[in-house]
């Protein structure tokens, strides 16, 4: 992707030569190395940039891992930083060089020297900047995450989805065996490297566990096309001849697809089983910290494809730079007929909000609560399995440990015994304070994916050599509200409760907070606690004596095998399905009258 044909209109435009011209006594050309900051969010607003040669990222800070803070990519011709100069604010953006760049820098002592020396050239200026300014902000949309959204087309999206369409109608009649074969190969292929593709995402992402990455590819290639290969997904599918109806399946279409840094294979692999199983071609847009392994895996889809005669643009994915931008113009574009937004919060909330249909996921929050007849041994050992797997990043894994007063301190031991500690109250604070961000309870985000022995490390405390996982009392901080959040990171909170109303309240109050609809677990073997339990929770998947990082996604429960799991209207999502191939397909009913 090229930046500088994207730009809005270009400050060039209004300035005019005579005007670049006047400034040319006030400038001073700088060079900037690819990745160096020209300017930071938050920083005092003392100069202006005019972009001469390479490209500048644009993009906002944001606790949400899974979301592209990427805004824009602008090139040669571009003023960047001139509104908040104008205005006298901090920067509301960061700048990076995405290559070398040169520029030239306009300082605000420059600008003032002009008006002193110049006051008519000056004003002129100050006409031209104003003009550029209003020109980007009227075609902004009132959401932050949407910034710089112009209606200027984007031609490599143009050409994806039309390629997308083409390659459907030469696929969407293929019989359900010729289907079945292809994604077996390729579901096979993609586990076999499953070793090598997993050393690669952690080495370009720099989080996670090599080994538990591993499995998780496994499960999302075959753990997922075993079931649903023995499925129809397209012609008559189901009969009713009782009512004399006769349900009939048609693809989607389009499917636009987003892939998190947190689980960049398995995602990849895993929508494009459900989406060719219901024959729709897919169009995928992984994390920037993520591409290259995208392409390796993007590439082994692909050759599964071409062994089978299937048209290679069936599945597609953003090559380059991705932005808010890009990924705002693929949700919109009008042959694209479906979102799956596996992410952060902004970019399911910018799928919902694209005016397409759209299948999103919430966050995960889930509570645990070991209740007083809990087999304590097995459900620390499940709770040890689940929060290390892959160093947390599994949303549905537990956050919160909600635990009878009755067993606490075995419980504790039991933990610790699985290779846990338990901070007292000075540790708590001490991790809190290093490693959370205070204002929302969110993990800051070096911390995600790291190691318990790591995150310790950075905050200071000594633990035993070997320490698997990090449990702290959030029952001590001030705010429940802020500390009751999701991290995915080996670490979890852990409350006493006096007795089964309290417990229930508690965890009913952490789903309030974040994670709504996604996931709640119990342990328990009482039936009547596990009815209860179930009946109150505002949770899609309630998991019983089950480790939740594995059973939300159907590895050591019988759910649906999927990495997409809807919440519901709950979590403002449209569906509460571990998301398959049946929630993209169109449903025709023909029926018979019978009377």
């Amino acid at each position: 992707m090229t930046s500088s044909p994207q730009i809005q209109t270009s400050v060039l435009d209004a300035f005019q030569v005579e005007l670049l011209t006047a400034l040319q006594p006030y400038m001073e050309e700088v060079q900037f190395a690819a990745g160096d900051c020209l300017y930071a969010e938050g920083d005092l607003s003392d100069a202006f940039f005019i972009v001469k040669e390479g490209d500048v990222r644009l993009q906002i800070h944001s606790l949400e891992v899974d979301t592209d803070p990427v805004l824009d990519y602008v090139g040669a011709g571009s003023f960047i930083g001139n509104d908040s100069v104008l205005a006298g604010l901090a920067r509301w953006t960061s700048a990076y060089a995405e290559t070398d760049v040169l520029a030239s820098k306009v300082s605000s002592p420059g600008m003032r020297r002009m008006l002193d020396e110049d006051p008519e050239q000056g004003i002129a200026v100050l006409r031209a900047l104003g003009r550029d300014t209003a020109l980007k902000f009227r075609s902004v949309s009132q959401r932050l995450g949407e910034h710089l959204v112009s209606d200027l087309p984007d031609p490599e999206v143009d050409r994806m989805v039309a390629a997308a369409v083409a390659a459907q109608k030469s696929f969407e009649d293929w019989p359900e065996e010729r289907v079945n074969a292809l994604l077996k190969d390729m579901a096979e292929a993609v586990a076999a490297q499953a070793d090598e593709l997993a050393r690669a995402t952690v080495e370009e992402t720099t989080i996670g566990v090599v080994e538990d990455k591993v499995l998780k590819i496994q499960f999302a290639s075959l753990g997922v096309f075993g079931s649903i290969a023995g499925d129809r997904a397209n012609g008559p599918i189901r009969s009713f001849d009782d009512r004399k109806v006769t349900e009939i399946a048609s693809p989607v279409g389009v499917v636009f697809g987003l892939v998190p840094v947190t689980n960049p294979v398995p995602t990849f692999i895993n929508k494009t089983l459900i989406c060719l199983k219901a024959r729709n071609p897919v169009i995928l847009s992984c994390h920037r910290m993520s591409q290259g392994v995208a392409e390796k895996v993007g590439t082994i889809v692909q050759g599964a494809l071409e062994r089978h005669s299937a048209p290679l643009e069936l599945v597609q994915w953003v090559r380059g730079r991705t932005s808010r931008r890009r990924t705002h113009k693929f949700m919109q574009h009008p042959d694209v007929a479906m979102i799956l937004a596996t992410g952060g919060a902004g970019m399911v909330k910018a799928a919902y909000s694209s005016g397409k249909p759209a299948i999103g996921v919430g966050a995960g929050n889930a509570p645990a609560w070991v209740a007083a007849d809990a087999d304590i041994d097995r459900a620390a050992r499940a709770v040890i399995n689940s929060k290390i797997m892959d160093n947390g990043l599994i949303c549905g894994a537990e956050q919160h440990l909600v635990v009878d007063a009755s067993i606490y301190d075995e419980f504790v031991a039991a933990l610790e015994g699985e290779g846990a500690v338990v901070l007292d109250e000075a540790a708590t604070t001490q991790l809190v304070e290093s490693c959370l961000d205070l204002a929302t309870g969110h993990l800051q985000l070096q911390f995600v994916g790291r190691s318990a022995e790591l995150i310790a490390e950075a905050a200071g405390l000594e633990v035993p050599p070997g320490t698997r996982l990090l449990v702290f009392s959030a029952a001590g901080q001030q705010r429940e509200e802020v500390f009751g959040k999701e991290r995915l990171a080996p670490m979890l909170s852990i409350f006493k409760v006096a007795d089964d109303d309290q417990a229930l309240a508690l965890c009913k109050r952490l789903l309030s907070y974040e994670g709504a609809g996604h996931t709640a677990v119990i342990h328990s073997d009482d039936q009547g606690r596990r009815e209860r339990f179930a009946r109150e929770m505002p949770a899609s998947r309630v998991l019983v004596n089950a480790p939740a990082a594995l059973g939300c996604c159907g590895i050591a429960t019988g759910l649906k095998p999927s990495l997409t799991l809807g919440c519901g209207t709950w979590g403002g999502n449209s569906t509460t399905d571990n998301v398959s191939y049946e929630n993209l397909l169109n449903i025709k009913r023909v029926a018979e009258a019978v009377i």
